[in-house]
């Protein structure tokens, strides 16, 4: 007689051998799906184990390393940073097609440990995941920052700053760069919290700018390790290598502070009855007005508020600055514009807004301003929050995607001889290629991450610029022994690029130009 077992076995051996067998199939099927998508991802240059592309990627000027790519790889370009998948786009049509016409997927950041988590910028809308919070500060953002009415309301405030930097500059021509330090600084400050700095040496101001600073300083490559390699996060303070960690946390007290310390000089005058008009008292008296304030609710604005300063002054300062050594290396392009603002105005009055439809050439010259040198090379990146598919390759979910904007602005098929400051070539273009080659398309960012406050920026960059030529003359300083000095086209390496040092020389046009300063600031409402 057979027993049970003898029967059973065999079946069971069986079974076994088919699920065996139903596993490994499903292992191939997964394998075979895996290469294929890996045969799909757009060309890029060879990864090493562990590594990938890192060591191709020299310290500074990555933006450049990019380039390279692209001339031997094409727009899109698929590379590793250790295990992460990283996609960098080096054309305006690229960067449209996923990061604009796709950005329900592209909106998203990377997982930003150092800035974020460890220093603390992990409620300002630059950093912030795509989702809930996010689209409320940036619903805040539209609404103090984009609506017409917000931005004339603005205009005494960038005027007033204006003629003080004009001011400065009549007074002090050498310190230039201060004097563009102090009118960013002052428009902001007062916008966002309705402080008036009187110098820069102001508190609000010496605090904001050791949080930026420190910031920049302990955000080193080196610390961003911890990007790409979250256990590092748990190293404790003391152990070796934690330097990282103990200089995120010095800068963590820091950007608290920035955080807390106006947000509560604000929230005190309200309280009193004594409050400017400003970003943050709007934000707190709306949510007053509809059920108090909880915790969360004021993270939010204080970070709303803290971005504000952090992303807006150094961009618009290195704007102003780039206009200043592209006017002492091309006087040609300042005589122009100086010519047409004669034209238009005359000389016993300054520019304003209204002004600003009737000076097409200097339009020209703020274009080439922002392309000549662009002030963020490579901006923040992007996440892709799920599969894509673009130009035939298979792009992951989660993988970082990154705008070469500084690319973008010297593409020599777009903009020939892209190294050369020639305001011209706007005028050389039809209207239809000229706005498609508009800078301003690419150097306040893409799709739903674009710069909120583009328009403010530009507006107060143009009143600045148009105020300066008006008024002064710019041309190169002269040394000991009577000889010209030449600045060099150089630019820092870093994720806000400004000129290296350089010295110019700035003189009125005229003896009348204090009084001419004088009768603008008494146009202005108290």
């Amino acid at each position: 007689m057979l027993s049970v077992t003898h029967v059973v076995a065999p079946v069971s051996v069986a079974a076994f051998a088919f699920v065996l067998l139903r596993v490994a199939f499903s292992w191939w099927v997964h394998g075979a799906k895996h290469r294929a998508e890996r045969a799909r991802l757009p060309p890029g240059p060879r990864a090493i184990p562990f590594l990938g592309n890192v060591h191709q990627l020299p310290m500074d000027y990555q933006e450049r390393t990019f380039v390279e790519w692209a001339k031997q790889y094409g727009d899109v370009v698929y590379a590793k940073l250790f295990q992460r998948p990283v996609l960098v786009l080096s054309s305006l049509r690229a960067a449209q097609d996923l990061l604009e016409k796709k950005s329900s997927k592209y909106s998203d950041r990377p997982r930003l440990i150092l800035l974020a988590e460890l220093m603390g910028w992990d409620n300002v809308i630059t950093h912030l995941p795509y989702g809930d919070r996010f689209r409320k500060h940036r619903r805040w953002m539209h609404d103090n920052f984009q609506s017409k009415a917000a931005l004339l309301g603005y205009r005494p405030v960038q005027r007033r700053e204006t003629y003080t930097m004009l001011a400065g500059l009549l007074e002090s021509p050498v310190e230039f760069i201060e004097h563009v330090h102090r009118w960013a600084v002052g428009t902001i400050m007062e916008i966002t919290y309705g402080h008036r700095i009187h110098s820069m040496q102001d508190e609000y101001v010496k605090l904001a700018r050791d949080a930026t600073v420190e910031t920049v300083i302990a955000g080193s490559p080196g610390s961003m390790l911890v990007d790409f390699f979250p256990i590092l996060k748990e190293i404790p303070v003391w152990a070796p290598g934690a330097g990282f960690k103990r200089n995120a946390f010095r800068v963590r007290g820091l950007v608290r502070a920035l955080m807390d310390m106006p947000y509560n000089m604000v929230k005190t005058a309200l309280a009193s009855g004594n409050a400017r008009p400003c970003f943050t008292a709007s934000l707190l008296e709306d949510v007053y007005a509809r059920n108090g304030i909880t915790p969360e609710e004021e993270e939010d604005i204080k970070g709303a508020a803290g971005v504000i300063y952090a992303a807006g002054t150094d961009t618009t300062i290195t704007v102003m600055s780039t206009f200043f050594l592209a006017m002492v290396l091309h006087p040609e392009a300042f005589r122009k514009a100086q010519q047409e603002l004669d034209v238009v105005i005359g000389r016993s009055r300054l520019p304003d807004d209204t002004d600003r439809e009737n000076l097409p050439y200097l339009e020209c010259l703020l274009k080439e301003v922002y392309r000549w040198q662009c002030p963020v090379p490579l901006a923040i990146p992007h996440n892709l929050m799920e599969d894509d598919e673009y130009r035939g390759y298979h792009i992951a979910a989660n993988t970082m995607v990154i705008p070469n904007i500084w690319q973008m602005t010297q593409d020599s098929s777009v903009y020939p001889e892209p190294q050369k400051f020639r305001p011209e070539r706007w005028q050389e273009m039809d209207p239809q290629t000229a706005d498609l080659a508009n800078p301003r398309r690419i150097v306040f960012g893409f799709g739903r991450r674009v710069c909120p406050g583009r328009d403010f920026a530009d507006a107060g960059v143009w009143l600045a610029i148009a105020s300066v030529i008006a008024l002064f003359d710019i041309g190169k300083s002269i040394d000991a022994w009577g000889n010209e000095i030449t600045p060099p086209p150089e630019f820092v390496s870093g994720f806000v690029s400004h000129p290296k040092p350089f010295v110019c020389a700035i003189r009125p046009r005229a003896g009348n130009a204090a009084d001419i300063i004088a009768q603008a600031r008494a146009a202005l409402p108290i």
